[in-house]
């Protein structure tokens, strides 16, 4: 037995503690990837984080990734106004869409070596002031270059969102609560889309100023930088308690190369994955309603109501799926299963064989399967980021998002051009089983190599 070094003042024995010649010396502290904590006493359990801390980290990131989504749509809502003030072209409002994906996706990609850098939270707070300064330049727009330096100033400000938040949850947010946090995280994206739409067309007619509701939209960025501002210690990922912790002899002078991540292959299968199940998206949201309204001449108002279907079954999914992230070890199994369920929905779709209701009610089921698979993915990739690459993984991962958007629209558009409705489900479907491949691939990875893991480098 060994001998006890010294009493602590309560009387028992201080074995978390040392004696050197009459000092006492704390326990030395542990180095996790990003933090720094101090060990327990021996014997002593883990403290279990309250609820309400957890919480309160997870809803300002959601508020905050929900503001990034209301910001995709700060200009298509105001299209129609934009045509009549400045006898623009559908063409070129489209560019201005392009310009947003772009600067988002090369700005996301390397948004993650920054995050890494100097940390999530003032990153943060530096997108959301990017916002306020494009719905500025929305509104005091005299032409189609203030449009375009609007549209750009938002893709910047939407670019470290993703590094942002999943480093800010995986930091700060307890394990046993994760995956409920990147379910919230999903919801909340969902309800941004939905919003700005019903936001700006709303204050637009109104108003019947378009000037009016793009400065609201100011307004509302502002009020919601305030409100993290003010709540700022909760994103404080400095103090993050559940960074991967470093492996024997990581960091000092054999630190990997901050690009050693790009040589997982599982990094770019959940790019890939990414890009994929984006595609799938894009030809739901813009494509879906007119397809059906050809396929089976039903109004254009009511086909509408298939794209919110889609994100409300996607959101109640997003619920559920939270549940399922923190239970299950084979997360490409759910993955796999929800998405080839949605896959098979849209061919059915596509079909033409259904009653146009019977297809619109389908197609909306179809993203229930989408939104049940969301938060594992993001366990997913969390699992598959080596230690301390977490912003850096989940920006390079995510710029396949931007692309997915990017590339898909055009594609599926020629598709409708030439009457081929079908095409828009059936490719939507076959993007999803794509996105199966990668993810089961990246599971495989993770389960051979172990989390986070970069390859051996050769002798």
């Amino acid at each position: 037995m060994p001998r006890c070094p010294g009493l602590d003042r309560r009387g028992g024995c201080a074995w978390g503690r040392s004696t050197i010649v009459g000092r006492t010396v704390p326990p030395l502290p542990i180095r996790l990837a990003g933090t720094m904590t101090t060990s327990a006493p021996l014997g002593t359990p883990a403290r279990p984080v309250p609820l309400r801390q957890d919480a309160r980290t997870i809803g300002l990131v959601g508020l905050a990734h929900g503001t990034s989504h209301f910001f995709h749509m700060l200009l298509p809502p105001l299209f129609p106004w934009l045509i009549g003030e400045f006898g623009l072209s559908y063409s070129e409002l489209g560019l201005l869409v392009s310009v947003f994906f772009v600067v988002s996706g090369v700005g996301q990609a390397l948004a993650g070596f920054v995050v890494d850098r100097v940390g999530a939270r003032p990153v943060l707070l530096l997108a959301l002031g990017c916002f306020a300064l494009a719905a500025l330049a929305t509104g005091l727009a005299q032409g189609y270059a203030g449009l375009a330096l609007a549209a750009a100033l938002a893709g910047l400000g939407n670019a470290p969102f993703h590094p942002v938040d999943f480093t800010i949850l995986n930091k700060r947010v307890s394990p046993a609560r994760l995956g409920h946090g990147f379910s919230v995280h999903g919801i909340s994206g969902n309800l941004g889309w939905a919003a700005a739409p019903v936001f700006l067309a709303g204050i637009a007619s109104a108003t019947g100023s378009w000037r009016t509701a793009a400065l609201s939209a100011a307004v509302l960025a502002v009020a919601v930088l305030a409100l993290l501002l003010w709540q700022r210690e909760a994103l404080d990922d400095r103090q993050g308690a559940w960074a991967h912790p470093l492996a024997p002899g990581a960091g000092g002078a054999g630190a990997e190369h901050p690009l050693a991540f790009l040589r997982l292959p599982s990094v770019w299968m959940c790019f890939s994955f990414f890009f994929w199940s984006t595609c799938a998206l894009s030809a739901i949201q813009s494509f879906a309603s007119p397809a059906l309204q050809t396929m089976h001449g039903l109004p254009l108002s009511v086909t509408a109501m298939v794209v919110t279907g889609y994100m409300l079954c996607g959101a109640a999914g997003m619920v559920a799926g939270g549940f399922l992230a923190g239970r299950v070890q084979r997360l490409e199994k759910i993955i796999g299963t929800c998405l080839l369920a949605s896959a098979v929905l849209l061919m059915l779709v596509g079909s033409g064989v259904l009653p146009g209701v019977a297809s619109m009610a389908l197609a909306s089921l179809a993203g229930l399967g989408t939104g049940l698979a969301g938060p594992s993915r993001d366990m997913l990739i969390k699992r598959a980021a080596p230690p301390g690459a977490t912003g850096r993984v989940y920006g390079m991962v995510y710029s396949g998002l931007d692309l997915g958007f990017a590339l898909a629209a055009p594609v599926f558009g020629a598709l409708l051009d030439r009457g081929l409705t079908g095409s828009i489900f059936h490719g939507a479907a076959a993007a999803l089983v794509l996105g199966v491949v990668s993810a089961v691939w990246v599971g495989a990875g993770v389960r051979k190599t172990g989390p986070g893991q970069t390859p051996a480098k050769r002798p």
